[in-house]
C-alpha cells in the first residue's frame, strides 16, 4: 500500500458493498435508495429544502423532483415555515414515518452483516473507526431547521 491505491480501491468495494445492502433493503420497502434517504433525514423533524439539498448533495431542481415524486406517494409533504412562510419545510407524513423507521431500523440490523466474516477484536474495531470517520465528517443526521 505505498501509494494508497490499494487502500483507495478497498473503500471503493466497501462502499459498493454499502450501498447494494442498502438499495436491497430499500427496493424490499418499495423506496429508491434517494427516498429512503430523505424520509430518514426528516423522519424526526422537518427540514428546511435549502439545508436538505445541501446535507443531502443535491441541487434544489434535483431535490424538488425527488420531493415531488415522494409526495404523490403521500410520504411528504410541503409545509410553511411558522416563523417565515417564504421558507419551505418538508415533513413525513405517518406513512412515510413508518417507512422511514423501516428503513432505519432494516439498515442498522442488516448492514454490519457486512462484518459478519471479521473477528470480534477486528468488529470493534471497525465499530470505532468507522464511528471516528462519521463523527469527523460533519455528516449531519436528522436534518435541522
Amino acid at each position: 500500500m505505498d501509494d494508497g491505491v490499494d487502500y483507495g480501491d478497498k473503500l471503493f468495494w466497501l462502499s459498493v458493498l454499502i450501498q447494494r445492502r442498502y438499495a436491497q433493503i430499500c427496493a424490499e420497502l418499495d423506496l429508491t435508495p434517494m427516498q429512503a434517504t430523505l424520509l430518514c433525514a426528516i423522519k424526526d423533524e422537518p427540514g428546511r429544502m435549502t439545508r436538505l439539498a445541501t446535507s443531502l448533495g443535491m441541487t434544489k431542481n434535483a431535490l424538488s423532483q425527488l420531493v415531488d415524486r415522494t409526495e404523490r406517494r403521500e410520504l411528504v409533504s410541503r409545509v410553511s415555515s411558522e416563523q417565515d412562510r417564504r421558507v419551505i419545510m418538508l415533513g413525513v407524513t405517518p406513512a412515510g414515518k413508518v417507512l422511514a423507521e423501516a428503513v432505519f431500523a432494516e439498515t442498522a440490523k442488516r448492514l454490519p452483516e457486512i462484518a459478519a466474516g471479521l473477528d470480534a477484536d477486528d468488529r470493534q474495531t471497525l465499530e470505532r473507526v468507522v464511528t471516528a470517520l462519521v463523527d469527523a465528517s460533519g455528516v449531519e443526521g436528522p436534518a435541522s431547521t
